[in-house]
């Protein structure tokens, strides 16, 4: 699929659409927030010529021509994990020769790797251990902090973040207080998934409920700890679960403006339970990235992960308003090729990031982890 779309300072309504779809389309030029109906009726009705345009139009008033990525690498404690969600390819059971355990020496050996380096992230998330504490998640910050003072630690989904902290009966701020104290710098977006109760209680019963990943994101917030958000789409959500989602983001931005920025990601069906449900196509894609770029109008980043994407499709995605592609990873993940995304061995270059972004007509930029530029491309 070819589709490119140039940048909008201005945008003129097509005469051609519906009065829904035009009442909608003069809202966002006009700059008004659009409603959970009305994020319904675009993913409904929208063709992706509008939906392309609308999204370029809002990503360009936020972020105009910049498209970001960053130096980063992955550290995957374990897939052992006390939880069993039912998309999940990452899980495996102590007995399974594909589990894996880091000790916190290993953890120094792949730090060690970046001694010297100029990556400025370390991207730290993995299974529920069974037997973790709340100092041993320290302990791992801390020991990558010994070996690289400078690299900015994001690490821990709300979900592992829920049980440990829980597990040693503290508040929410007390225990991520003392996380912040080991180093933590930012935390992760993953665990939301969609927070819809009933769906929530099909696709992933015994994790942390939808009001706890929320919770656990405000008092980071509240402590100065920037966070990701994240949403699990295409199994058996619908288009309302995933604006209603989006709406409490949202409503939790216009709170405490902690987030950094929002990534949908898209579920791959390999080695899991839901195997059966197949996948969205690419077009299905497109459409939920400019829906999210445009109702998510107080969160400045929308990223296309290219590892779960692919090279070609987050190229595509930047045509409907992602502005960030993650970074340069040094195929140090294997959550998503584990569910048989395309990229297996996700690594990039600096040199191919920026073609990237050069090829779909954007400004290559280098970012930190909070969105503070490192070099202009």
């Amino acid at each position: 699929m070819e589709f490119t779309t140039p940048l909008f300072s201005e945008f003129k309504i097509p005469d051609t659409l519906s009065k829904p779809l035009h009442n909608i389309a003069t809202k966002i030029v006009d700059g008004q927030r659009i409603d959970v109906s009305e994020a319904v009726t675009l993913y409904e009705n929208a063709d992706l010529a509008l939906l392309s345009q609308l999204a370029n139009l809002i990503n360009y008033r936020i972020n105009g021509s910049n498209v970001y990525f960053n130096k980063n690498f992955h550290i995957e404690p374990t897939n052992l994990c006390v939880f069993n969600c039912k998309f999940c390819s990452y899980h495996r059971g102590a007995s399974d020769p594909l589990s894996w355990v880091l000790s916190l020496s290993d953890i120094e050996e792949q730090a060690k790797k970046y001694i010297g380096s100029d990556v400025t992230e370390v991207h730290v998330v993995g299974g529920v251990h069974p037997k973790w504490d709340i100092d041993y998640y320290g302990k791992m910050i801390k020991t990558i902090k010994k070996i690289l003072p400078n690299i900015h630690v994001k690490a821990y989904s709300a979900i592992e973040l829920d049980y440990v902290i829980r597990k040693a009966k503290l508040s929410y701020s007390k225990g991520l207080s003392i996380l912040k104290e080991y180093g933590l710098d930012s935390i992760p977006g993953g665990g939301a998934e969609i927070f819809d109760h009933e769906v929530r209680e099909k696709i992933c019963p015994d994790k942390a409920s939808s009001e706890a990943w929320l919770q656990i994101h405000q008092a980071a917030h509240e402590l100065g700890i920037a966070s990701n958000a994240t949403m699990l789409y295409g199994h058996i959500e619908s288009y309302k679960n995933r604006a209603e989602h989006m709406n409490a983001i949202r409503n939790l931005q216009d709170k405490t403006g902690g987030f950094n920025s929002f990534i949908p990601l898209k579920f791959r069906s390999a080695n899991n339970q839901l195997e059966y449900l197949g996948e969205v196509n690419l077009v299905e894609d497109l459409r939920n990235f400019a829906v999210s770029r445009i109702f998510l109008d107080n969160v400045k980043h929308l990223k296309a992960y290219w590892p779960m994407l692919g090279v070609e499709n987050t190229k595509l995605a930047i045509a409907f308003g992602a502005d960030d592609i993650d970074g340069t990873i040094d195929d140090t993940t294997k959550i998503y090729s584990m569910a048989g995304a395309e990229e297996q061995k996700p690594v990039m270059t600096v040199e191919k990031l920026t073609q990237l972004i050069r090829d779909a007509g954007r400004q290559p930029v280098e970012r930190d982890s909070l969105y503070r530029i490192v070099k202009m491309y």
